[in-house]
């Protein structure tokens, strides 16, 4: 995928739920991966030619494990004049040493969001940028299903009532595969994660069960996408 191409699916999403109002001032939560890092090349390109005008921040919460080297990160937003901020936590060791979490996920997407936000607040910030995109949505949707017994997943737009901050999800009309492709393309400088539950997750499981699913019935994702689309959850109707 092209950057112009990203941009337009982008644009699509920010214009269908007025992801974006003028003056705002967005967080892009950036963990290290594609996803994130396409964010940052989407919401800066964006702003060049949007007529509602907006800064950017890039904000990483960092679990503080060991080889979690975000150097070619920061040259990312340093190439891209976008301010990059790293909030150091001890989210790793409460949750693995001292706590010693069985399903650590949960918790963990927790605490770091409450990082990501309250970095975000001190910034000034009154948006939060996600890097979700079509297949996370669906994933979530299953994983509520087969869990919690509740059809649900996460809205474009959010508001944080406590923090009085908003989350919006730039990415729900791009597909995983062309942000591997644009990674690819651009090569973005993408971290692996060193948790060491990464891989071996509800939500990885959803996706390899989503995937054989798709092989098995072609379209099925897209299907389930317009489900949600077309139902009553809080936060989808335009």
């Amino acid at each position: 995928m092209k950057l112009q191409q990203l941009l337009s699916h982008t644009r699509k999403a920010v214009d269908t739920y007025n992801m974006i109002d003028d003056g705002d001032k967005i967080a892009i939560g950036v963990s290290g991966g594609k996803d994130s890092l396409a964010l940052l090349y989407a919401l800066k390109g964006l702003q060049r030619f949007y007529p509602k005008k907006f800064e950017v921040e890039a904000i990483t919460v960092s679990l503080g494990f060991d080889n979690f080297d975000l150097t070619g990160v920061k040259n990312l937003c340093k190439e891209l004049d976008i301010n990059y901020t790293i909030v150091d936590t001890d989210i790793g060791e409460i949750i693995f040493n001292e706590r010693k979490e069985k399903n650590p996920c949960s918790l963990c997407a927790k605490m770091r969001k409450g990082a990501l936000n309250e970095m975000a607040d001190k910034l000034g910030c009154n948006k939060i940028a996600l890097g979700h995109h079509k297949e996370d949505i669906v994933e979530t949707m299953m994983m509520s299903l087969f869990f919690e017994g509740r059809f649900y997943t996460f809205s474009p737009v959010t508001f944080l009532d406590r923090m009085k901050l908003y989350s919006i999800r730039p990415f729900m009309y791009v597909a995983e595969k062309d942000l591997i492709g644009f990674k690819n393309k651009y090569n973005l400088p993408v971290v692996k994660s060193p948790c060491p539950a990464d891989g071996n997750t509800k939500r990885e499981y959803m996706k390899n069960l989503l995937s054989n699913l798709e092989k098995e019935n072609p379209g099925l994702v897209q299907r389930l996408y317009r489900a949600i689309e077309s139902s009553d959850i809080k936060g989808w109707k335009f």
